[in-house]
């Protein structure tokens, strides 16, 4: 919440933005034809473009990564439109500070009709009470909401105030809209870094991008920490060359977070990859998730199950090979075993896949629920008291090994259920010789049913 001496407007005019301020703060888009990216929202002819312009804005939800533009294009909305901004965090504030953003919005409401959007960033942190107090104030329209979010507003925003609200998706930056981001920070001597004269390569550029990851807020404080490295040094060389940049950056952190949606997001980007036999993609998740500071075990875990889900007996060895992974990087560690699950996961990508096992096993369950209580059939039943022999327990039962093949004509099911098939092998890997033998089995069976019953309609001629 802000102090009563902070401007409503925290963007302020260029004349009045100081240079001791960070150079993504005064490089902030003042106008939506300086606003680079989200063309999908805001480019020409777009909806939430044409309410922006035409002042017809309602309480709306922000949801992209770090540096995509949530905050600015909150601010843009609000000069647009001509409305007061009250800015405060989810993480600093609380139920206080909404009643007295609330309470300002209404004073200026019943002043001269103004409109107060209340900028609410990280809205995913405010637990359910906080975001229902927002309610009843969205719905009348005393105030115009914006929440800005990293984290799935599906998940993290209440289904009752995300009902209240318009939803916008803002997309990491390219690599292009960044450097076109430093190009105009370098080439601005009012605001930017135009005054220095500062040399920086395409090269160069492209580096910043690939290592803010789509963030432009990161991108230019990395350039803004190079131009003034420069300015220290005092030498006439006014060049950014990649290996200052490097020597900033040290090393790039991945955008992720192991307990959010990216992590939830790029674990299935790894099981896709197995499942559709791509082994380049599934190294390439593999070792995205593990830079990022994923568990390697979690990952073990997760090929050990994509081994029986998606390869099955199609070839058994794939469960074998992940335990083994699992077991390696167990004995080894980091960065040494991490080998061994890179071997894993060729390994299940390149096998043959078939869910055949865990489509039986969805089959089987389902058959026990609509029939929990079938009994077990006597001839399969042991008969270990005379009490049992006597009412059936074990009568009839066929001892495979004693006939040709071990094959008999038998049923093993409840009288209900026989006949149902659960085990649907593929014709890939080794499951198609599975399927073949099964089929040959069951030929034989019914040849022997067939004797069977001939062998019945005779002995009753008799």
């Amino acid at each position: 919440m802000r102090d009563e001496g902070t401007p409503l407007f925290p963007n302020a005019p260029a004349d009045q933005v100081g240079a001791h301020e960070p150079l993504a703060f005064r490089m902030r888009p003042r106008k939506l034809d300086e606003f680079v990216g989200q063309s999908h929202l805001l480019g020409v002819g777009k909806p939430l473009r044409r309410a922006i312009e035409g002042d017809h804005i309602v309480s709306m939800i922000f949801w992209g990564p770090p540096g995509s533009g949530k905050t600015t294009l909150a601010h843009v909305v609000a000069q647009y439109t001509g409305s007061d901004f009250v800015f405060f965090s989810a993480v600093l504030s609380g139920i206080k500070e909404v009643r007295e953003a609330v309470d300002h919005a209404q004073k200026r409401r019943a002043f001269d009709g103004g409109r107060t959007i209340l900028f609410v960033d990280e809205i995913h942190r405010f637990n359910k009470a906080q975001q229902d107090a927002f309610l009843p104030h969205v719905e009348q329209g005393a105030l115009i909401l914006i929440g800005a979010t990293t984290e799935n507003p599906s998940f993290e925003v209440n289904p009752a105030l995300m009902s209240r609200m318009t939803l916008h998706v803002l997309q990491p930056l390219s690599q292009e809209e960044i450097a076109a981001i430093l190009r105009a920070a370098l080439a601005d001597a009012e605001r930017g870094l135009g005054k220095q004269s500062l040399e920086v390569s395409n090269a160069v550029l492209e580096l910043i991008a690939v290592l803010s990851n789509g963030d432009a807020r990161r991108a230019l404080t990395i350039i803004e920490t190079a131009a003034a490295d420069l300015s220290r040094q005092g030498t006439a060389a006014q060049s950014i060359t990649a290996d200052l940049i490097r020597d900033i950056v040290q090393r790039k952190t991945e955008l992720y977070d192991k307990s959010g949606e990216e992590h939830f997001n790029q674990i299935s980007a790894l099981h896709k990859s197995l499942r559709g036999s791509d082994p380049d993609a599934a190294l390439y998740w593999l070792y995205r998730m593990l830079e990022g500071g994923e568990d390697p075990l979690y990952l073990a875990r997760r090929m050990v199950r994509f081994a029986v889900e998606d390869i099955g007996l199609a070839d058994p060895r794939a469960l074998d090979v992940a335990l083994a992974a699992k077991e390696a990087y167990h004995f080894l560690g980091t960065p040494e075993g991490e080998l061994a699950l890179a071997q894993a996961a060729v390994y299940l990508a390149v096998a043959p896949k078939s869910n055949a096992v865990y489509e039986a096993e969805h089959a089987v369950k389902e058959a026990i629920r609509d029939h929990p209580y079938l009994p077990v059939p006597l001839w399969i039943r042991n008969a270990v008291t005379r009490l049992m022999k006597k009412i059936g327990y074990g009568r009839g039962y066929v001892y495979p090994h004693d006939y040709e093949g071990a094959v008999v004509d038998q049923d093993y099911l409840p009288e209900r259920l026989q006949g149902k098939r659960f085990y649907n092998p593929t014709d890939r890997g080794l499951e198609e010789k599975i399927a073949a033998r099964l089929a040959e089995w069951r030929r034989i069976k019914t040849e022997l049913r067939e004797r069977g019953k001939q062998a019945d309609v005779r002995e009753n001629g008799r």
